[in-house]
C-alpha cells in the first residue's frame, strides 16, 4: 500500500491546529484546533470530514485541562484513532510543519533533521513569538512518530526569490549582515497557493502570469508574484511592516519608537507591544473585526471610518507600486478572512483605479462564495479576483511531493 496521506500540524505557542489530507486527491479526512494549551479551560474541537469509521459526523469537543503540547497531541491522536485515522496507520506518509521563520538557508520545503531543527532554533531572534512554539510541535509529533518522514514547510520560502534591490534594507552591510537584518516576508504558503491558483482561474500557467496578491487577514501582507516567482512583499524582518493589520500598524517611520523611548520614557517590550498589539485598528478604533466596524460605520461612527479609511488608503498605495514593480499586471487577488469575506474592502480598494485597467463589478463584488472567482467586469484590462486561500493544503502538497522525491 502507498502512503498517501499527510497530517499538517500548525503549532501556536498555546494552540494547535492540524488537518488530516489524502494527497490522492487532497480529500480531508480530519480537522480541528487544540487552544489553550496549558490551561485548564484547554478545549479541543475535532471534526471528522471523510474516509474514516466516523465518516462526516460532525464536530467533537473536548474542554478541560491540557497540560502541554505534548499532550495537545496526544489527544489529537485519540480523536483520529476513534475515526480510524491514527497515527500508527501506514497509510500516513508524513507529517509537514509549518514554520513561519527559515532566514535565507530554507528556501525550499525541508526535511527535519537535528541539523534543520537547530538552525530554526538559531531564526528564534528574528521570530521569537513563531518559532519557538513550531519547534515545540516538531518535537512533539517527533516523540509520538520517531520514524515517520517529518517535513519543514516556511512561510518565508515563497519570498526568498526577491531580488537584493527588495530584500535589502539601506542599512549599514556589515552591521545588517551580523544580525540577520533584511526582508524575509510572510504568509508565503498563501502566496504561493493564491499566485497558482489565480492563474489557473485565468486558464493560463503560472509561468505567464504576474499576480498582485493581497493576503488580508488579522495579519495582513502583499506580494507582487512575476511569472510564478515573489519579487517584492509587504512584510519585512518581522510581520510587522506593510499594510495596517488588526493589531499591528505595519508602515512606520522608525523615528517614532526613539521618540516613544526619549519623549514618553517607554521600553523597547513596552513599544514593541504597542506596535504588535495595540495598534493597527484595534489602536485606531477599538476594533479589529472588520464585520464591526462596518457596523460602526453604517451607525456614523466617524473612528470606525477614519480606520477603514486608513486601512484602505494603505491597501492603494500598495496596489500602486506592486505594479510599478511588475510593469505588467494580468491579476490582483484578495484572499484570507477579510480578503475574501469583506466586500466593501475589495471595493474601496479598487475605487479609481481605473486608469490602470482595475475595476470591479459590483453585483460579482456582493456574491458570497467558497469558490475562487472574478469580481471584475468582463472588459477590464486586469482581473480583480476573489482566491480562497488553502494554506493546509499547500503545506501537505510540498510535504507529500517532496517525501516522494526523497523515497523515489
Amino acid at each position: 500500500m502507498t502512503a498517501t496521506r499527510v497530517l499538517v500540524l500548525n503549532s501556536g505557542s498555546s494552540s494547535l491546529k492540524y488537518q488530516l489530507l489524502d494527497m490522492r486527491d487532497a480529500t480531508r479526512l480530519a480537522t480541528g484546533l487544540v487552544e489553550r494549551i496549558g490551561e485548564s479551560t484547554s478545549r479541543l474541537v475535532h471534526t471528522p470530514l471523510a474516509g474514516g469509521d466516523a465518516g462526516a459526523a460532525g464536530p467533537r469537543e473536548r474542554t478541560g485541562p491540557i497540560a502541554d503540547h505534548d499532550a495537545a497531541l496526544k489527544a489529537v491522536a485519540d480523536e483520529l484513532a476513534r475515526d480510524g485515522l491514527g497515527l500508527d496507520s501506514p497509510e500516513l506518509a508524513a507529517i509537514g510543519h509549518r514554520v513561519v521563520h527559515g532566514g535565507l538557508r530554507f528556501t525550499e520545503p525541508t526535511v527535519i533533521t537535528q541539523e534543520v531543527l537547530t538552525e530554526i532554533e538559531r531564526l528564534v531572534p528574528v521570530a521569537p513569538l513563531h518559532n519557538p512554539a513550531n519547534l515545540t510541535g516538531i518535537r512533539t509529533a517527533q516523540a509520538l512518530r520517531p520514524e515517520l518522514p517529518q517535513v519543514a514547510v516556511f512561510d518565508t520560502a515563497f519570498h526568498t526569490t526577491m531580488p537584493e534591490a527588495a530584500a535589502r534594507y539601506a542599512i549599514d552591510v556589515e552591521t545588517a549582515d551580523a544580525h540577520r537584518i533584511r526582508r524575509y516576508g510572510f504568509h508565503g504558503t498563501s502566496h504561493a497557493y493564491v499566485s497558482r491558483a489565480t492563474a489557473r482561474l485565468l486558464g493560463k500557467d503560472p509561468s505567464e502570469v504576474n499576480v498582485i496578491v493581497l493576503h488580508l487577514g488579522n495579519g495582513a501582507s502583499a506580494s507582487a508574484v512575476s511569472g510564478g516567482r515573489c519579487v517584492e512583499t509587504s512584510m519585512g524582518l518581522t510581520p510587522l511592516e506593510g499594510l495596517v493589520m488588526g493589531t499591528r500598524s505595519g508602515d512606520i517611520d522608525p523615528a517614532v519608537t526613539f521618540h516613544l523611548k526619549r519623549v514618553a520614557g517607554m521600553s523597547a517590550d513596552e513599544i514593541d507591544e504597542l506596535l504588535n498589539k495595540r495598534s493597527g485598528l484595534v489602536g485606531l478604533c477599538g476594533d479589529n473585526d472588520m464585520r464591526e466596524i462596518r457596523r460602526r460605520i453604517d451607525e456614523g461612527d466617524e473612528r470606525a471610518r477614519l480606520a477603514f479609511d486608513i486601512y484602505v488608503h494603505r491597501l492603494r498605495k500598495y496596489i500602486g507600486a506592486y505594479y510599478a514593480v511588475l510593469g505588467r499586471v494580468d491579476a490582483v487577488a484578495f484572499t484570507a478572512g477579510v480578503g475574501e469575506n469583506a466586500a466593501p474592502v475589495r471595493e474601496a480598494a479598487i475605487a479609481g483605479l481605473e486608469q490602470l485597467g482595475l475595476a470591479v463589478d459590483a453585483e460579482r463584488n456582493a456574491v458570497r462564495s467558497g469558490e475562487a472567482r472574478l469580481i471584475s467586469p468582463g472588459h477590464a484590462r486586469v482581473a480583480v479576483a476573489v482566491v480562497p486561500t488553502d494554506e493546509e493544503l499547500e503545506i501537505a502538497r510540498q510535504t507529500h511531493e517532496l517525501v516522494k522525491r526523497v523515497n523515489a
